[in-house]
């Protein structure tokens, strides 16, 4: 563990590590030549991090832009939504955000990064699982407060949340962000009559 007296190094360092994977990408990452744009040494990356798996783990989780964030903040204040219409709107201004400028250049390497942990679990964890079960745990319980049933909210929320991230991807290729947008909303069409309580 850094010393207290080091953590305004280890932050800025996590800072630049990010900024360097955004520029960069993940594969082929080597510790030397990153320490070396970084003008530092290798061992003092290891120092500071442990692994470079760690490291890059921790550089992601710091970047405040993260959707994920800005939603879980608004699930828990009064902003969380009460009816179908207030879920529609949160989720409309949730994919905004995953198409806002200063957040888009980053999506490719955390679309590379949940790949990876698909293919080499071992090294970075199971990080798109991880993700996805965060998302839908929240979602799950903002539908449950609209008063649907634990069964039924999870499935809206499960549907919800993979058909969201296969539109970010899809974003992502060229003029695909206009056709995922135009499917995101179409998706909420669909999905909104169901998230109506029913009474018998």
């Amino acid at each position: 563990m850094p010393r207290p007296s080091d953590q305004a190094k280890r932050r800025e360092l996590l800072d630049r590590v990010r900024m360097y994977l955004m520029r960069n990408g993940l594969a082929g990452l080597s510790l030397r030549p990153l320490a070396r744009a970084l003008g530092t040494s290798d061992r003092m990356l290891l120092y500071y991090f442990g692994t470079k798996e760690a490291m890059v783990a921790e550089a992601l989780a710091l970047d405040e832009r993260r959707p994920l964030l800005r939603a879980r903040d608004e699930l828990a204040s009064a902003r969380s939504p009460r009816d179908p219409a207030g879920m529609r709107r949160f989720m409309e201004e949730t994919w905004q955000r995953f198409g806002a400028p200063d957040l888009r250049p980053a999506l490719p390497l955390y679309v590379e990064i949940m790949a990876a942990s698909l293919i080499d679990p071992d090294r970075y964890g199971p990080l798109l699982r991880d993700v996805l079960t965060e998302w839908t745990d929240l979602l799950t319980a903002a539908f449950r407060n609209l008063g649907l049933a634990q069964v039924r909210a999870r499935t809206e929320a499960v549907l919800l949340v993979d058909a969201t991230f296969g539109l970010v991807v899809a974003s992502l290729t060229d003029d695909g962000r206009e056709r995922a947008d135009a499917a995101f909303h179409a998706l909420l069409d669909r999905l909104e009559p169901g998230w109506h309580v029913t009474r018998d």
